[in-house]
């Protein structure tokens, strides 16, 4: 709808603003190559893209352009298709990237064509945070594109754009937008509810980072069982860890911090810790404990409590405390546990190692629930990883995955490995009920969330699953252990959605043999046949016996059309049957 006053008319549109990264390095480096690749790239080629999605060039700003569309859809589509161009080996011009940044709203036209207005500076402001060859665009742009389209969005929470005089919420395609921290809750929680940061406690004393980090990470846990706190998740906690107050509070609308540090003295541990309203700087309490080995769970539950006593006005602790998760018996143990998970996940030598550890701890404690859960977790993926026929690793990750939830029934972690074992013995509706115990347990973890799209991943509801995992992000947006972005890629590869399943499987932090094989069955689907057989040899290289048939029959699907999918793909891509 165009509305005209005078020689300017308003009209809602979607505007895209694309620049050139690095465009004054790169002709300080080269200035008549670089002058002649941009100046083909926006007069030739981003101009035909625009045309072909119904949209029309407003201005070239030489090393930038901007452009409107009627249609929010056709916007993101020619967004993303000049990305994927830039991005291909058979793009004729190297070397360049583009920061998009896309908005959908009302706009000034004047008489010469050219826009202005709020419309047009969000646009811009995006593009400014977008990540080079990434994409991002507003919360209006995503309502308008959402049912239409079929791309992997990340929700990257509220940001607050220069010379914007509100926050404005984001969400990336192909690249998440670097720099900027969003706001911690923002579409979780309501105007009053409070928002804490736990900054990882630091190790003083003889006390090893992988204690304090630990310890952290299980207060964060405790946390997030209060609904009536937005906590940021250990992941945030870890990423933001070196980042100022003020700078915290303008950025992510922070209102409390607690930091502290652990020192050991001989057999005792002393704890220090301090809650800091985030809007004046000053503290709220202050606090220092004293303990033997034991005691520190006991220390743990109380600082959770004035914690949340403190920050909410009142202590809903009864319910809470009758689902508390069983604590070790002795220091010794959960030190084990401690070291074994701060062991890299994916590597064979520290696997075997963290198996040791979690095997000592059962040893010092035959009661601790949570070793046994680890331990046979790394079991399942020693299983997983072997391309024989036989299934005892997986019966006995099996037997010692219901001995950890029959000693502490109400672990989430515990809970969801005995879940992650029983879908891989095809027992779905049991590891469903586990996996839901788990997330009432602690329902604003976004790490419970997620397995919940684990859980309908492989339950044969894509769709479903996705939601899970976009939910995780809404509930923390730096959320992304490494096996995330993977399984939305398995998400899209099931749901027939080839393309995003690379884009995604393409940003995993790590990139073991399964994953590769799913990126060479995406690239054969696509018919990119040298793509797929360039991630089949990556795949043989790591894991010479790998099994087509072994690989798919060890992959936890309900539905054999899901299976017969994945098959077909991994064939079709030359790896072995």
């Amino acid at each position: 709808m165009t509305v005209s006053n005078g020689t300017l008319k308003r009209r809602l549109t979607a505007i895209v603003v694309a620049d050139v990264v690095g465009y004054s390095q790169q002709m300080a480096e080269d200035e008549e190559g670089t002058f002649t690749r941009v100046r083909t790239l926006m007069h030739d080629e981003i101009p035909g893209y625009v045309h072909r999605h119904d949209g029309r060039v407003v201005k070239n700003t030489g090393d930038g352009v901007v452009a409107e569309f009627l249609s929010a859809v056709e916007a993101v589509r020619c967004g993303v298709a000049i990305q994927a161009y830039l991005a291909s080996p058979e793009r004729s011009l190297p070397g360049l990237l583009l920061r998009m940044g896309i908005n959908f709203g009302d706009i000034i036209v004047d008489g010469d064509g050219d826009v202005f207005g709020d419309g047009v500076n969000v646009a811009a402001r995006l593009e400014q945070i977008a990540a080079p060859g990434g994409i991002c665009l507003s919360a209006k742009v995503h309502e308008e594109v959402r049912g239409g389209l079929q791309l992997p969005f990340e929700y990257c929470g509220e940001f607050q754009l220069k010379n914007i005089p509100r926050p404005v919420a984001v969400y990336s395609l192909i690249h998440r937008p670097d720099g900027l921290t969003p706001r911690i809750g923002v579409e979780t929680s309501g105007s009053n509810t409070p928002s804490i940061l736990v900054r990882p406690f630091v190790s003083t004393g003889g006390v090893e980072p992988y204690f304090s980090e630990g310890f952290t990470e299980d207060v964060i846990t405790e946390l997030t069982r209060f609904t009536q706190l937005s906590v940021a998740s250990y992941h945030t906690s870890m990423r933001l860890k070196d980042v100022d107050l003020p700078q915290l509070v303008s950025e992510i609308g922070l209102d409390f911090e607690l930091a502290g540090r652990i020192r050991r003295m001989g057999k005792r541990i002393r704890l220090s810790c301090e809650l800091v309203d985030a809007t004046s700087g000053g503290d709220v309490w202050a606090e220092h404990y004293d303990s033997d080995d034991q005691d520190i769970f006991d220390v743990q539950d109380e600082l959770v409590r004035k914690i949340v006593g403190t920050v909410i006005g009142r202590l809903k602790a009864a319910g809470a405390e009758k689902a508390r998760r069983k604590p070790p018996a002795n220091l010794a143990a959960y030190e084990c546990v401690l070291r074994g998970n701060a062991l890299p996940l994916g590597d064979l030598a520290s696997e075997a190692e963290a198996r040791q550890w979690f095997q000592r701890a059962i040893d010092l404690d035959p009661t601790y629930g949570r070793a046994y859960a680890k331990l046979a977790h790394y079991k399942q993926l020693e299983w997983f990883r072997d391309m024989g026929s036989s299934d005892a690793l997986l019966d006995e990750a099996h037997a010692i995955a219901k001995k950890a939830v029959a000693l502490s029934a109400n672990d989430p972690v515990c809970l969801n490995i005995l879940g992650w074992v029983l879908l891989h013995l095809r027992d779905f509706d049991v590891a469903a009920q586990l996996y839901a115990r788990a997330l009432y347990l602690n329902p604003n973890d976004p790490e419970q969330v997620s397995y919940l799209g684990t859980l309908y991943t492989f339950g044969g509801e894509p769709d479903r699953a996705m939601q899970w995992f976009e939910r995780a992000q809404v509930l923390d947006p730096l959320y992304e252990p490494s096996w995330y972005w993977p399984f939305r890629g398995i998400v899209h590869f099931i749901a027939g959605r080839p393309e995003s399943a690379l884009v995604a499987l393409s940003r995993s932090s790590t990139m073991p043999a399964w994953v590769t094989a799913y990126m060479a069955a995406s690239s054969s689907v696509l018919g990119r046949d040298s793509d797929a057989k360039l991630y089949a040899a990556r795949v043989l290289a790591g894991t010479p016996s790998f099994s087509c048939r072994r690989f798919v029959a060890k992959e936890p699907y309900r539905l054999e059309e899901d299976r017969a999918t994945l098959f077909k793909g991994l064939l079709a891509a030359g790896l072995p049957e």
